[in-house]
Formats: structure tokens, C-alpha cells, sequence
């Protein structure tokens, strides 16, 4: 039996306070609201239950921000693609902001077990005046648990309008693409990190990020596998490969602590669930 799941999640600016309201359908839903910053800033625990998708399996997450409204998302978990038998696992997430609204979308990673068949698209819909910073962090397979990714693909789909598209299908029989100096080079961690704007970035913010971006990546162990770029006006973005999960998920996140105070004048303040 396939599980189809819905969340919509509209985040609203009510006074000085952003609140939360969702409603659901299947196994997704917000477990908690916060505010470790305070009322403005409305920070979100999104759960799915069953932990991980097989073949066949939808969810499908939908997040509006109003005008003038903060809000974060992430998860106390890894989302998990498991071998299927032929169709395809699909996570769909549509993120709207309005104008002056602001998002972080901050995820724990996707693994891609061997032998899945995921999908993992992503749709920024901003407004002008409208910023988001998020990632998109993926294992393929478990190395530490000698359960390499040797069968299936994961095709991934990372968008803003008609200005960012990132799209690729990794498949694991492809030995150029996983193993190759061009593709993967043998890494099996591969990391996005992004700050969009829904109009173009003024030019001295958009240097400001993207040698904020250059300066931790060059402190850190990754430094040789991983770059900061403005594929679009309004977009900067770091993409980083890794053996493993965690070295790509403590640079991104040193970014994010670095971006946060340049480029919104506001603290590093990290989910109160990464101190867990």
C-alpha cells in the first residue's frame, strides 16, 4: 500500500507575531511550533511518521509566507527513499513568499538507499521583496554501514521561476557520473545550499555573500570540494561534495551562521533540534 501525504503550512505575520497555521492529510504534519528568537521569528518541526519512502510513496509539502512574516522549517530526522520494486518515490515541496516575507528551509538530508527510485523537487515562488535560505542535502547509499549505492537513481529538481533551475538524475549504474572527475568523484554526498531572492540582489549584497561564502569554505576540510556562485541575479548558491553527511552538513551550516547576520542583521541562532 502506497502512502500519499499532504501538508499545507501558511506562516502569517499577525501584529509582531508570526503564527502558524497547517492542515494535513496522511502521515505529515508540523509536531511543534517555537520562537527560541522570540515572537517575530516562528521556527517549525516537520515530521513524516513512517520515516521513509518506498516505491510508489507521495508527499507532497506546501508552505506560504505572508507578507512581512519569518518563519524556519526543519526536521528531526533524515527522509529516507528505499528500494523499490519499479515506481517511483516522490517528495514535492512548493515554498510561496510574499512580499517582505522571509523562510529558511533546513532539512535534515535524504538518503537514498540502494536499489530506490526517488524524486526530490523543490519550487521557490518568491515575490519581490521576498528571501529564502535553505539547502538540499543528499547521501546516496550508507558507506559507514558497508550499504553502498550500487542500484537505482534519485533525480533531483531544485527551482526559482524560469531564473535557477538545478536538475539531474543520478544513476547508480552511471560509473562516469558517480565515480568520475567531472561527476561525483567517487563522493556520495552532495549539498546545496542557496540564498534567493525574488528580485535582483544588490550588488554589494550579493559580493557580501558570496565572499562570506569563500571565506568558511576555505577554513574548512571541504574546501577543495566545494564553491560559492550567482548562477542568477537574484540567487547565490554553495554546492559541496562530501564522503559523508556530516562535513557537508557542519559547512553549510557555518555558512548559514556567517549569511545570517550580513545579509538579515540577525543572530546565528541555530533549531533548538540541532543541540539534541
Amino acid at each position: 500500500m502506497s502512502w500519499h501525504a499532504r501538508l499545507r503550512l501558511d506562516l502569517r505575520r499577525e501584529g509582531e507575531r508570526c503564527t502558524a497555521r497547517f492542515e494535513h492529510q496522511g502521515p505529515l504534519r508540523v509536531l511543534q511550533t517555537l520562537y527560541p528568537e522570540g515572537p517575530a521569528i516562528c521556527h517549525n518541526v516537520l515530521v513524516h511518521p513512517p520515516s521513509g519512502l518506498v516505491g510508489g510513496d507521495e508527499l507532497d509539502v506546501h508552505i506560504r509566507v505572508g507578507a512581512g512574516a519569518h518563519g524556519l522549517v526543519t526536521t528531526p530526522g533524515a527522509a529516507r527513499f528505499y528500494r523499490s520494486e519499479g515506481a517511483a518515490a516522490v517528495q514535492r515541496t512548493r515554498i510561496e513568499v510574499e512580499a517582505g516575507g522571509r523562510f529558511e528551509w533546513l532539512p535534515l538530508e535524504a538518503i537514498c538507499y540502494s536499489g530506490c527510485i526517488a524524486e526530490n523537487r523543490l519550487e521557490l515562488a518568491l515575490a519581490p521583496g521576498a528571501e529564502v535560505l535553505g539547502w538540499d542535502v543528499c547521501a546516496l547509499g550508507l558507506p559507514e554501514a558497508s550499504q553502498p549505492f550500487v542500484a537505482g537513481s534519485l533525480l533531483q529538481h531544485l527551482a526559482l521561476g524560469d531564473r535557477w533551475l538545478e536538475r539531474g538524475r543520478l544513476d547508480a549504474a552511471n560509473a562516469r557520473l558517480m565515480d568520475g572527475p567531472l561527476g561525483l568523484a567517487g563522493r556520495r554526498c552532495l549539498s546545496t545550499l542557496w540564498f534567493a531572492c525574488g528580485e535582483p540582489l544588490a550588488r554589494d549584497r550579493r559580493e557580501r555573500a558570496l565572499d562570506l561564502a569563500r571565506e568558511v569554505i576555505g577554513q574548512h576540510g571541504l574546501a577543495a570540494d566545494a564553491g560559492a556562485t550567482s548562477p542568477a541575479d537574484g540567487v547565490v548558491v554553495v554546492r559541496v561534495l562530501a564522503p559523508l553527511v556530516e562535513p557537508a552538513m557542519a559547512l553549510l551550516r557555518a555558512i548559514r551562521s556567517a549569511w545570517r547576520p550580513a545579509l538579515w542583521d540577525l543572530p546565528a541562532v541555530a533549531p533548538r533540534l540541532w543541540a539534541l
